[in-house]
């Protein structure tokens, strides 16, 4: 059985009401087709790339179904050309990465990966700022034992400056 993937567009004019049974009424054609219908995602009402028909949104559906022939889709791609309140339809058919990659997005491993990746990253970013932190107090520290020490060797620098010149000056008068 082949896997495929139908993506439309409903103009954004009509009720949420007329919106859920024209998105329904194709559900119930791919089902009176013998279809096994796996996903329906309402995406909801989206920006239009350009306008279409002077409009610039659109409530967009996909539908993921099973089927055993692509007969089905002929059908429905000219039930969608007739209708008026479809605006823009895509049918594709899924190859066994596209049948992963909406599975796993149905199971929320693929939109909450990003999400943990994001939260991941500002930890990280808070952990640098923090350590970042931490290593210009200990530098700080350091700065002020230092001008400690220096003001200590300063204040001890006269006083041996005067031992120094006593001694100096002890030595020349033994020499004299």
């Amino acid at each position: 059985m082949n896997q495929y993937e139908v993506t439309f567009i409903v103009d954004p004019v009509l009720s949420g009401d007329e919106i859920n049974a024209t998105a329904q009424s194709y559900v119930d054609h791919l089902q009176a087709e013998k279809c096994k219908i796996v996903h329906v995602d309402e995406m909801g009402l989206k920006q239009l790339a350009y306008p279409i028909n002077r409009k610039t949104t659109g409530v967009y559906y996909c539908v993921e179904f099973t089927c055993e022939s692509g007969v089905v889709i002929e059908k429905l791609e000219l039930a969608f050309r007739r209708d008026e309140r479809i605006m823009r339809f895509l049918s594709v058919r899924l190859d066994k990465y596209g049948v992963k990659y909406n599975e796993d997005k149905r199971n929320g491993l693929i939109g909450k990966v990003q999400e943990k990746k994001k939260k991941v990253a500002k930890e990280v970013r808070k952990e640098v700022k923090r350590e970042k932190k931490e290593a210009k107090k200990e530098v700080k520290q350091e700065v002020k034992q230092e001008q400690k020490e220096v003001k200590k060797d300063l204040k001890q620098e006269p006083a041996q400056a005067k031992a120094a010149t006593v001694a100096t000056e002890t030595a020349t008068a033994e020499e004299e």
